[in-house]
């Protein structure tokens, strides 16, 4: 597990600090605070923020967070002694600018751009949330669902043809992350820095 990133921000708090897999890539930009897994092969991009300061961030295998996107949680409270964890299973797609705030996204799930899911919302596995959808507290996806819509309301069953796009996604980014992690490697620290 690494702790420290060519130009990436990593803070400890509160006794925890982020445990980032070997093999995982964290891009130039990010800000990455407290009590955050990030798995094998997965890959955070630029310029995101995950903020595990008041409970936990986990983040499987081959999953991707996707440039410039926001996962914080929610602490306990009376009433609610877990609080709001966020976990996001393996071979997960989260797209751009996407806020992901104390919610579960199963394995194989689906952000789309923009989107929005929020405290103790689940996305089942093969599930997509349509860009710019916004999944409001405690509402459930169930697998292979499509919800789209602000609020987002359930639209379609996914057919197996998007199953397989979600899946060539995934391999996509899994691919593009060793890619961009040997382009930063060449360049060296310093430049990744801004002092080359």
């Amino acid at each position: 597990m690494s702790t420290t990133r060519p130009g990436v921000t990593i803070i400890p708090i509160h006794g925890k600090t982020p445990k980032i897999h070997d093999s995982a890539f964290v891009a130039p930009g990010c800000v990455i605070v407290g009590d955050v897994e990030i798995g094998a092969d997965s890959s955070v991009w630029y310029n995101c923020v995950l903020r595990a300061d008041v409970s936990r961030i986990v983040i499987g295998e081959r999953s991707n967070i996707q440039d410039g996107s926001v996962v914080h949680c929610d602490p306990p409270r009376p009433g609610d002694p877990d609080g709001s964890p966020t976990v996001i299973g393996d071979d997960v797609l989260v797209g751009h600018m996407a806020m992901v705030h104390g919610c579960t996204i199963e394995d194989r799930g689906f952000v789309g751009l923009g989107a929005i899911a929020m405290n103790k919302a689940r996305i089942g596995s093969d599930a997509m949330l349509a860009a710019g959808a916004m999944l409001t507290e405690g509402k459930v996806m169930e697998p292979r669902q499509l919800w789209a819509g602000r609020p987002a309301k359930f639209l379609k069953e996914l057919n197996d043809a998007a199953i397989a796009g979600m899946r060539i996604g995934v391999a996509h980014y899994a691919q593009n992350a060793r890619d961009h992690s040997s382009a930063i490697g060449a360049m060296g620290a310093g430049a990744v820095d801004g002092q080359a």
